[in-house]
């Protein structure tokens, strides 16, 4: 049941551990080994003058940039570890993003622009929350690869979603554009404005409502830092149904408004399942509280699920209830090397056969992104080089239980030849220090060089063929071609690194990646979301018809379209 409410006018938010090699052991008691025998731009929105541009521009810095507020790496691209906050100031000689309007053919639609009568009356909705200054606007500007920035001048910060409202219906009847910005961890440019929209940042609306232990339902405001909610409830016997490499920083909300994927995908599925209802207010102010906690209510259409994966373009999440599973008491983690895909593929078959209920992560990468994770990371491998590892989660409630249809697994697998090594661990360290090893693969990426990413949705079968085709493709053109990814859901990271930015190696990238997925009938994006990069390339995986009926919509909730634009629908002719 959803509750429309409007608001009178007057009522008035370490650096990581280096994972030491661990000693192969034998998976199971008495079981002897067999011995030895994923940021690129769609081609259509190509940066103008991009040649006059220095090399430095497109690839990263040695140096750090430095701590600030979380919401950005520690570096260009490049998180401190998995679950550390991300600085977001530049450090002195860091190269200055450019401007997103220089850089791309984008031209600014006929908004407003912000006056000293605004900022009074923003100032009288959220005292001591409009925020003017340059400095303290640099990072929120600024996307969290480094490469595209806006000019935004002014960030409101409010405390409620009365406060949203209030913001947004000034903003609606003086026609100014707004950015919704949580933890400003998005890939695809998203969450940074693109000329001189307000920035409407949810980071100090960070409360937790409520919590019902029985069925395990939170309900919190959209601010609230995804690693921070894990704790509460943890704290409570549950956890929280997604999990993140930029958990210290990103924003439930942000996570929500992206429809964000992640490590925990393959055993509790999608924000649109876990999500029981949300508070958004839409353009013109209203406050849609579709705020229940229900599991199930068949009363019309499912409003909810119109604004999850919405990116802000329909409306601004300002709180969430999600279901959160009760917490694991057996957690055990296995770290396998595969002499080829196939056998990949058929250990994932032969893992969801046998362990079941129990697994709760199947992710892969290749021997390229291992041998870049030692040089640059010195991560040591635990396992004897393989082609292909892959990380295999269980989580349950009984820890024998676990452990015996584990050690069959894994003596099956060794059996069969689908493994040729491998270790496992329980411990939560160790457990640790082998998710670095997958966690970890961006960060070593982005030390390579200048990286092209594409998040990619293909049949499991064809997953890794990919990577294969660009690899030839570009021949001594790239200097690696990687593909890892989350299996267990069919998604998979292809990167690619070169020394610096090339228009004629993003020339043979594109639209031919975008062409080889479509043919799969596959998606251009997995779990990074649409945003500003990808809204041009939305007709490989959606039909005209589907991209009509998105755009009606967008109309129909904001029509003026001051909420997030120049993202998520593909451009206007």
């Amino acid at each position: 049941m959803c509750i429309k409410r409007e608001i009178p006018l007057g009522h008035f938010q370490a650096r990581s551990q280096q994972l030491p090699a661990l000693a192969p052991r034998a998976l199971s008691t008495g079981l002897a080994r067999k011995e030895e025998p994923e940021a690129s731009v769609p081609a259509a929105m190509l940066p103008r003058q991009l040649l006059a541009r220095p090399a430095w521009l497109f690839r990263c810095p040695p140096g750090p940039r430095g701590a600030c507020a979380p919401g950005a790496a520690g570096s260009w691209g490049r998180p401190v570890g998995p679950l550390a906050r991300r600085g977001c100031c530049s450090a002195p000689g860091t190269p200055e993003v450019p401007l997103t309007r220089e850089r791309y053919p984008v031209r600014r639609l006929p908004f407003s622009t912000v006056s000293e009568q605004d900022l009074a009356a923003f100032e009288r909705i959220v005292p001591g929350g409009v925020v003017t200054d340059p400095e303290a606007l640099q990072a929120p500007n600024v996307d969290w690869i480094r490469t595209l920035r806006g000019s935004s001048k002014v960030l409101l910060r409010p405390r409620t979603s009365e406060e949203v409202s209030h913001i947004l219906r000034h903003c609606h009847e003086r026609n100014l554009a707004v950015n919704p910005q949580g933890g400003n961890t998005g890939m695809v440019g998203g969450s940074v404005p693109v000329f001189d929209e307000i920035i409407l940042s949810t980071a100090r609306m960070n409360k937790v409502l409520s919590f019902h232990s029985v069925p395990g339902i939170l309900v919190c405001q959209a601010g609230c830092v995804l690693e921070e909610l894990s704790h509460y409830v943890e704290e409570r016997d549950f956890i929280m149904p997604l999990d993140l490499g930029a958990k210290g920083s990103c924003h439930i909300g942000g996570n929500v408004a992206t429809n964000a994927g992640g490590l925990r995908f393959l055993r509790y599925g999608s924000l649109h399942g876990t999500v029981l209802g949300l508070e958004v207010v839409l353009a013109d102010g209203t406050i849609l509280d579709c705020l229940t906690s229900l599991r199930k209510d068949n009363t019309g259409y499912d409003l909810k699920q119109l604004f999850i994966g919405s990116e802000g373009t329909l409306g601004v999440i300002t709180a969430v209830s999600i279901l959160c599973p009760p917490k694991p008491r057996a957690v055990n983690v296995a770290f396998l090397g595969c002499p080829g895909f196939a056998e990949v593929l058929q250990t994932f078959s032969t893992c969801k056969g046998m362990l079941g209920e129990i697994l709760s992560a199947f992710e892969f990468m290749d021997a390229v992104c291992m041998q870049l994770v030692g040089r640059y990371l010195h991560l040591a491998s635990p396992v004897q080089e393989s082609p292909f590892y892959v990380l295999i989660e269980t989580s349950g409630s009984n820890a024998g239980h676990d452990a015996e249809k584990l050690g069959s697994f894994l003596e099956h697998a060794l059996g069969s030849g689908l493994v040729t090594d491998g270790t496992m661990a329980t411990d939560q360290t160790k457990v640790k220090m082998l998710w670095a090893l997958r966690e970890r693969i961006a960060e070593a990426l982005s030390r390579d060089g200048y990286v092209y990413k594409y998040d990619l949705s293909l049949p499991v079968e064809r997953l890794y063929d990919i990577v294969t085709d660009v690899r030839a493709r570009l021949g001594p053109h790239a200097k690696h071609v990687v593909g890892y990814g989350h299996l267990g859901d069919g998604n998979l990271h292809l990167n690619v690194t070169a020394e610096a930015f090339s228009p004629s190696l993003l020339g043979a990238l594109e639209p031919h990646v975008y062409e080889w997925t479509a043919r799969q009938q596959g998606s251009v994006s997995a779990e990074h979301g649409v945003g500003f990069r990808k809204r041009d390339v939305l007709g490989y995986s959606k039909p005209p018809e589907a991209l009509q009926l998105m755009q009606q919509l967008k109309a129909l909730l904001d029509p003026k379209g001051i909420l997030n634009p120049y993202k998520t629908l593909p451009s206007q002719a």
